[in-house]
């Protein structure tokens, strides 16, 4: 390895100083060295601390120019590269140079980075968040043959007889920020099923950790099918107000997903309350007095004047045959809001 040091002072000129450079990390690769030892090397080679930090398992690794672990203060990088591994940024490294960076640190840093992945995904499984659809619909599907299950679950790096966690995922963002958001320092896979996204991971999930415009179901089972199909369902409850919802918080209320889509739809409550939802006033004023069962909490959360939400919520009562001053009209129309938002298979 030692031997392999090419000081970059001595490399001159610049293109010869370059394909040196390639030269040193293809070799390197060759050799399936780790990524203590690419460090070691890289330090060597730049004559200063050298880090690589991978963004999946929060590893950190800085190396002094000695080949030892750096114990100083970290100095301001000098020049930075990501790391990237299926079109997905796992990580970074660094060189934290005094003074002005070295012509060739770049190209230094873009090697190191591809060595990095390299050694990343031979020494895996690959701690990328997106994974293979096929792959985590094996592990989530109903029906799946258990052997194949297990083995879906360890080719995603799941350790065998450990719990995985299951999320049902709407969201504008891409998959793999969300899941770096929910477990920035776990193990988490991530990809597209039909029209929602799945997220599994190793630890429970944080609700406080999805960011804002993110709709997610949340579950817990003893499989991973079962907990999926307890997300999905959580998933349809979601609303801008509630845009989390845990399966276990929805008690009786899942029982509704069970419901025969033609059933519900006949049924008079809900019939009526199709029509009315056409309107987004009167919809988000019932949706707030279901949610608050307060007039005036109803108009706080409406920014409105109590006294407007009381003629929309007169006008809406007319409408849905019901008072909703009275307990029993009340839990009619929560009733209704509910199977109709499964029903249109949104939340909004």
């Amino acid at each position: 390895m030692e031997a392999l040091a090419l000081r970059l002072s001595g490399l001159d000129p610049y293109v010869d100083g370059a394909i040196r450079i390639v030269a040193f990390y293809d070799t390197l690769m060759r050799r399936r060295v780790d990524l203590p030892a690419l460090a070691r090397a890289s330090a060597g080679l730049a004559e200063c601390v050298t880090g690589i930090r991978l963004h999946g398992t929060g590893r950190t690794v800085r190396v002094s120019p000695l080949g030892t672990e750096a114990t100083t203060e970290p100095f301001p990088a000098s020049t930075t590269a990501p790391i990237t591994l299926d079109d997905e940024e796992i990580g970074a490294v660094w060189l934290e140079r005094p003074g002005p960076p070295n012509a060739l640190d770049d190209i230094l840093l873009d090697r190191l980075a591809l060595a990095v992945a390299a050694a990343v995904e031979r020494y895996g499984p690959a701690r990328t968040t997106m994974a293979d659809p096929a792959l985590v619909e094996l592990a989530v599907a109903d029906g799946t043959d258990e052997a194949a299950r297990a083995r879906a679950l360890r080719l995603l790096g799941f350790a065998a007889g450990r719990p995985v966690h299951v999320v049902a995922v709407r969201a504008e963002l891409p998959l793999d920020r969300v899941g770096a958001l929910v477990s920035p320092s776990g193990l988490v896979k991530a990809a597209p099923l039909d029209d929602v996204g799945v997220l599994l991971t190793a630890e429970p999930v944080d609700p406080g950790r999805l960011p804002p415009g993110v709709r997610a179901g949340l579950a817990a089972a003893d499989r991973p099918d079962r907990s999926w199909r307890r997300a999905r369902t959580a998933l349809r409850f979601t609303t801008p107000r509630a845009p989390v919802v845990h399966h276990a918080d929805l008690g009786a209320l899942a029982l509704l997903a069970e419901v025969p889509a033609e059933a519900a739809r006949s049924n008079p409550d809900v019939a009526a309350l199709a029509r009315v939802a056409g309107t987004p006033e009167d919809l988000a004023t019932l949706d707030a007095y279901c949610a608050t069962g307060s007039l005036r909490r109803a108009a706080d959360l409406l920014h409105l004047h109590h006294s407007s939400v009381s003629r929309r919520l007169e006008h809406l009562g007319k409408a849905l045959s019901l008072d909703l001053t009275d307990p029993t009209g009340l839990t009619r129309a929560r009733l209704a809001l509910a199977v109709w938002r499964l029903l249109e298979g949104r939340g909004d």
